[in-house]
This record gives structure tokens, sequence and C-alpha cells, in this order.
């Protein structure tokens, strides 16, 4: 490709319209490459913790010592181990409040767990929906720059003489390059869309898993009357 066919050239030669649609889709692209960054290890990151919060809470340790722990860090520490605390929390109010039925307890800490594990899932899954609309909206943007690009491509050679493959493939290749950074904005997002989807559900399912093997301590410990961790 000759200097005057360069990727730079041709958008410089561009018609507005198509350089607004191209620098759109580039902008589009850039945000949503740090938004898969952030993901990646925003990620990484609550794996980690729950791994470490589940190691502690399955090592035998005393629970209301590990309520102690989890209350102090729960700005720094993991999904999992804000849904363990806000279900002794509520747990330990209804102790608090003299209430006896056991029923009454296992519901009141359960609501709280799901409460706050729906607040977790919610944080997990901002910029999702972003990516999934780039992944759907990009490449028919693209499309609408190049299906523009040479409708002003062919308006302009309705001047001409004579037309030849030399006049026209400039401005078809202009046209063509929105389509292509379209696709180049769209496949990243698509395929990382439906990465953190994937990944999020396993998550959200092992914290669920999670929320019913607690609930089913809390009931053996009601059943024995005995306290909790104990």
């Amino acid at each position: 490709m000759n200097h005057d066919l360069s990727i730079v050239q041709l958008m410089l030669n561009a018609s507005w319209v198509v350089q607004a649609v191209v620098v759109l889709l580039v902008t589009v692209s850039v945000i949503s490459w740090a938004a898969i960054f952030r993901k990646v290890f925003a990620i990484q990151r609550v794996r980690a913790h729950n791994e470490v919060f589940e190691r502690e809470f399955w090592s035998g340790g005393n629970l209301n010592e590990l309520y102690a722990a989890a209350a102090q860090s729960a700005r720094h520490g993991g999904p999992m181990e804000r849904i363990f605390a806000s279900g002794m929390r509520e747990y330990q109010k209804l102790r608090e409040r003299r209430i006896t039925d056991n029923s009454a307890l296992l519901d009141g800490a359960r609501r709280a767990m799901r409460a706050s594990f729906q607040r977790e899932v919610d944080a997990l899954e901002v910029n999702l929906s972003f990516l999934g609309t780039v992944g759907s909206v990009a490449p028919y943007v693209g499309l609408f720059g190049t299906v523009w690009g040479i409708m002003h491509a062919f308006t302009g050679l309705a001047a001409l003489a004579q037309v030849t493959l030399a006049s026209v493939a400039p401005g078809i290749a202009e046209a063509l390059v929105a389509t292509a950074i379209g696709l180049f904005a769209a496949i990243p997002a698509v395929v990382a869309y439906n990465r953190f989807a994937h990944d999020i559900d396993r998550l959200a399912n092992t914290m669920e898993t999670f929320m019913e093997e607690f609930s089913n301590i809390l009931q053996r410990n009601l059943g024995a009357q005995s306290p909790v961790g104990q």
C-alpha cells in the first residue's frame, strides 16, 4: 500500500462523518480495554480474598473471633467475608433482642446474607453491560461509517467524466476502515463479556454455596442450643 492509501492518509481525506465515527470507535475501544483490565484485576482480587477467607472459615476457629476480624477488615476484605459478617451481625442482633424462635434467627441471618450477596454481585457486574453494548453496537456504528463513506465516494465520482479503479479505490478504502475499527472495538468486548459473565457466575455459585453451608452451621448450633462457634 502506497503512502496515498495509508490508513492515516485515508482518514485525513475522509468525510467528517467517517472521521467522527472512527474517533468515536477508537475512544470506545480505549475505554472498553480499560474496563477489561480493571475487571480482570477485580475478579482476580475477589477470587484471592474468597479463597483466603474460606481457608480461615473451615480451619475450625471460633466464629465469633472470625466475625470480629471480618468486621474490622470489611472494607478491605472479600465478598464472601462481607456476606459472612452481615449474616453474623444480624444473627447476633436478633439474639440480643432475646428472640428465641430458631426459625426467626435463621431467616434473619439468611435475609441479611442474601442482601449482601446481591450487593456483591452487582459490584462484580459493574461495566459488564458496557462491554456487552460495545460488542453489539460497535459493528453497526462502523457499518454506518462505511455506508456513509461509500455514498460520499460515489457522489464525488459523479462529477468525473471517466471512472477508473484508481479513482474509486481511495473512497472505498477509507469507508471500509470504519468497519474494520468497529470490529476491532467489538471483538475484544464480546470475548471479555462472555468470559467475565462466566467468571462472575462461578463466583456467585461459590458464594451461594457458602451461604447455605453457613446457614447449616447456624441451624446446627441453634438445634444444639449452644453458643455460636462452639
